[in-house]
C-alpha cells in the first residue's frame, strides 16, 4: 500500500516540500508520494487531519496559517512542538495524531551549514516575527543558549510570544548588539541595518527570492548570511525520517531546488 504524506498549507502552491521529499522517496524506492494540500480555512484543516486519523495519510507537514491549530488538534505533542507551542508535523497511527516541529532543528541545520563560525551562547538574538516559525526559533535559539528577543510590528503579538516562550520583547535598539538576526515575517523587514555589528549574521526564513532583500542589504555590508531555504532542508530531513522511518538518501536536493527556483546557486 502506497504511503502518502504531505504538506499543507494557504497558499502551498509554492512550496517546494514536495520536491524535496519526492526525489528522497525516489532515491530510496519506496511506495510511497508526497503531495501539497491546500485547505482553505481551519474547518478544512481540520477535515484533513481528521483524514489522517482515518488512515488515508501517514502524515503532514504543516506550515502558515496551520500551525498552532495543528498542535491544537493532536493528541499528544513532541518537546519540541509543546516548547514553540505550534507544530510542523502531525504524524497519524491508529487513528492517534502526534504533533512535533522540526522547524528549530531545521534552523540549528541552517545555521551551522552556512554560518558555522557562529555561536549563539549568551548572545543576543533578535526574531522577527511571532507566528509559528517565529516561535520554534525562540524555542531552539534559546535552548542553545541564546539571549533572545522578539521584534514584532504589532507588539501585543511579540509581548504574548515573549510571555509564553520566556522571552524578551524587543525595539530596534536590539539590533546594536544582536549576533544574529532572524526574518520569521511573511513579508520582508523595514530595518536600519547600519546599525548592525560588522560580524552580525543575518537569516531569512524566506526562500522565494533565495536572497531576499534583507540577505541582500546585509551581503552589501559584508555580513554573514544564511537563506530560508537551508532551513527548509534542515526540517524536511527529521521530518522524512519519522514520516517514512528511514533515513534521507543521498540526493542533491538543494540543487534541485535551485533549479526549481531558477537560482544558480
Amino acid at each position: 500500500m502506497t504511503l502518502v504524506a504531505g504538506v499543507a498549507g494557504q497558499p502551498v502552491a509554492h512550496s517546494l516540500s514536495p520536491l524535496i521529499h519526492n526525489a528522497w522517496i525516489e532515491a530510496a524506492g519506496l511506495d510511497a508520494a508526497y503531495r501539497a494540500f491546500g485547505p482553505a480555512d481551519a474547518a478544512a484543516f481540520e477535515e484533513l487531519v481528521a483524514r489522517g486519523r482515518a488512515g488515508v495519510l501517514r502524515g503532514l507537514n504543516v506550515t502558515a496559517p496551520f500551525k498552532r491549530q495543528a498542535l491544537a488538534l493532536a493528541d499528544e505533542g513532541g518537546e519540541a512542538a509543546r516548547a514553540c507551542g505550534s507544530a510542523n508535523l502531525l504524524l497519524f497511527e491508529d487513528g492517534r495524531v502526534r504533533a512535533d516541529s522540526t522547524d528549530g532543528e531545521g534552523l540549528m541545520a541552517a545555521l551551522a551549514e552556512q554560518a558555522p563560525g557562529l555561536d549563539v551562547r549568551g548572545r543576543g538574538i533578535v526574531i522577527l516575527g511571532a507566528g509559528g516559525a517565529a516561535r520554534a526559533a525562540v524555542a531552539a535559539l534559546r535552548a542553545a543558549g541564546g539571549e533572545v528577543a522578539i521584534l514584532n510590528r504589532t507588539r501585543a503579538r511579540a509581548e504574548a510570544a515573549a510571555a509564553e516562550l520566556g522571552a524578551a520583547v524587543a525595539d530596534e535598539a536590539a539590533l546594536d548588539e544582536a549576533a544574529l538576526v532572524v526574518n520569521a515575517l511573511s513579508v520582508q523587514p523595514d530595518l536600519d541595518l547600519a546599525r548592525l555589528r560588522d560580524d552580525a549574521v543575518l537569516m531569512d526564513m524566506t526562500y522565494r527570492p533565495l536572497v531576499t532583500s534583507f540577505l541582500a542589504q546585509g551581503r552589501a555590508r559584508g555580513l554573514t548570511t544564511v537563506d530560508g531555504l537551508a532551513m527548509l532542508i534542515g526540517q524536511a530531513r527529521p521530518s522524512f525520517r519519522a514520516l517514512f522511518g528511514i533515513e534521507p538518501p543521498a540526493a542533491d536536493v538543494r540543487r534541485l531546488a535551485l533549479q526549481a527556483l531558477g537560482e544558480a546557486g
